[in-house]
C-alpha cells in the first residue's frame, strides 16, 4: 500500500475513533443526567409554571451543568386528581409535585394552622416566609415522608361574587361560595354563606351556570380560571388586616428520588430550594396579584371592595370558634398540642408582620 494512502486511511480512522469517543462521552453525559418528573394541577400557562417552575428548572440545569433536568406535566396529565398529588409524589409516581396542602385533607394536620381564619397577612412574600418557617419548625412532622423544596402562601383569600357586593357579614348570608380547602369551607359556613368544594378548573363554568354565587380564591387564580369573566365584585381585607384564610401550597419531592441524586446535583438543588424557592414563589404571586388588581380596578365593569374596620372585626370575631374547635379536635393521636401550635404560629406571624391585626 502506498505510504500516502496508508497515511490517509490512518488519519480517517483516527477521526472516526475521535468521533466515536466524543459520541460515547456525550452518551455517557446524557445518561448521567437526572430528569425530574414534575406534576401539578394548573395549566401550562399558569403563573406557577411560567414564572417559577420553568425558570427554576432552567437554573437547575444550568447550575448542575446538565446533571438535572425537568419534565413538567401540567393539568394532571399523568392522571389522578389534585387531591392525589401528595400520594403520587410520596409513592414515587412522580419525583416532584406542586400541590395545595389543603387538597389532601388530614394529611398535613399541623400545617392546617396556617389556614386558620384571620391569622396570616395577605401577600405572597410575607406569607410565604411565615409558611416556610412554620412548616420547617413546629409543623415539620407533617413532612416526614417528603423532601420539601418549598412552601408558600397563595397571597390570601378574596371573595369573588357574581351579582352581590359584599361589604359586611350580612351581605354574605345565603350565598353559595366555592371553597378551596376544608378550613375555607368552615369559614364560609360560619360567616353565613354555604361552602361548595371544587378545584379551580371548575369554578368559572359552575359560576356561569348559576350553581354558585361566587368563590373564595386568591387574586393570582383569577386569570387562569377566567374568574373575572363570570364575577363582578372582589372583596379583600385592608393592608393591616389578616386575610380570611390562605391556601398553602408546596413543592414536594419524593425522598428516594432526592437521596438518589449525585452529590453535585443535590447541592445545586438544595441551593435553589428551601426558603429561597418559597420566596421566589411568593414574589411571583405578589407580581401577579398587583397586575390583576390593577387591571380590575381600571375596569368599569369590575368593583374591588376593601372591608372596613367594623366589618373586618365582626367577621374575625364571628370565626373565633373555628380556632377553638380546631384546637379542641386534636390530631387524633394525642401527640400534638394544637394550642401550642397556634401560639407558635402567632409568634412567627408577629415577628414577620408586627402591625397585623390578626386573630387572637
Amino acid at each position: 500500500m502506498p505510504m500516502k494512502r496508508a497515511g490517509t486511511m490512518m488519519h480517517c480512522l483516527a477521526r472516526v475513533w475521535g468521533l466515536c469517543l466524543v459520541l460515547g462521552l456525550t452518551s455517557q453525559a446524557a445518561s448521567a443526567a437526572t430528569t425530574l418528573r414534575i406534576s401539578h394541577f394548573l395549566p401550562a400557562m399558569s403563573n406557577a409554571q411560567q414564572h417559577v417552575i420553568e425558570p427554576w428548572c432552567e437554573d437547575l440545569e444550568t447550575q448542575s451543568e446538565g446533571e438535572l433536568r425537568c419534565q413538567i406535566y401540567p393539568s394532571m396529565q399523568l392522571g389522578g386528581t389534585p387531591a392525589q398529588l401528595a400520594d403520587m409524589v410520596r409513592n414515587g409516581v412522580v419525583d416532584v409535585a406542586w400541590t395545595a396542602l389543603g387538597y389532601s385533607a388530614g394529611r398535613f394536620p399541623r400545617s392546617e394552622a396556617l389556614e386558620l381564619p384571620f391569622m396570616l397577612p395577605a401577600g405572597g412574600v410575607e406569607g410565604s416566609r411565615i409558611a416556610w418557617e412554620f412548616t420547617q419548625g413546629p409543623a415539620a412532622a407533617d413532612f416526614a415522608d417528603y423532601h420539601v423544596l418549598a412552601v408558600h402562601s397563595d397571597g390570601g383569600s378574596v371573595f369573588h361574587t357574581r351579582e352581590t357586593p359584599v361589604h359586611d357579614r350580612a351581605d354574605m348570608q345565603g350565598l353559595r361560595l366555592r371553597a378551596p380547602t376544608r378550613m375555607a369551607s368552615n369559614l364560609i359556613d360560619t360567616l353565613g354563606a354555604s361552602a361548595v368544594s371544587m378545584p379551580p378548573a371548575q369554578i368559572a363554568d359552575t359560576l356561569a351556570k348559576g350553581v354558585i354565587d361566587g368563590a373564595s380564591a386568591g387574586w393570582e387564580v383569577v386569570p387562569p380560571t377566567k374568574l373575572d369573566e363570570v364575577t363582578r365584585y372582589h372583596i379583600e381585607t385592608a393592608a393591616d388586616q389578616a386575610t380570611p384564610t390562605v391556601t398553602v401550597l408546596a413543592l414536594l419531592m419524593n425522598q428516594r428520588s432526592y437521596d438518589r441524586l449525585p452529590e453535585k446535583a443535590r447541592q445545586v438543588l438544595d441551593s435553589l430550594s428551601g426558603e429561597t424557592l418559597s420566596v421566589r414563589f411568593g414574589r411571583a404571586w405578589d407580581e401577579a396579584i398587583a397586575k390583576v388588581r390593577t387591571r380590575l380596578e381600571g375596569d368599569p365593569d369590575q368593583t374591588v371592595i376593601t372591608l372596613d374596620a367594623a366589618a373586618y372585626d365582626d367577621m374575625r370575631d364571628a370565626t373565633r370558634g373555628i380556632v377553638e374547635d380546631w384546637i379542641a379536635a386534636g390530631d387524633g393521636d394525642g401527640d400534638t398540642d394544637r394550642g401550642a401550635l397556634v401560639e407558635q404560629l402567632a409568634s412567627v406571624v408577629d415577628e414577620h408582620a408586627p402591625e397585623l391585626r390578626r386573630a387572637e
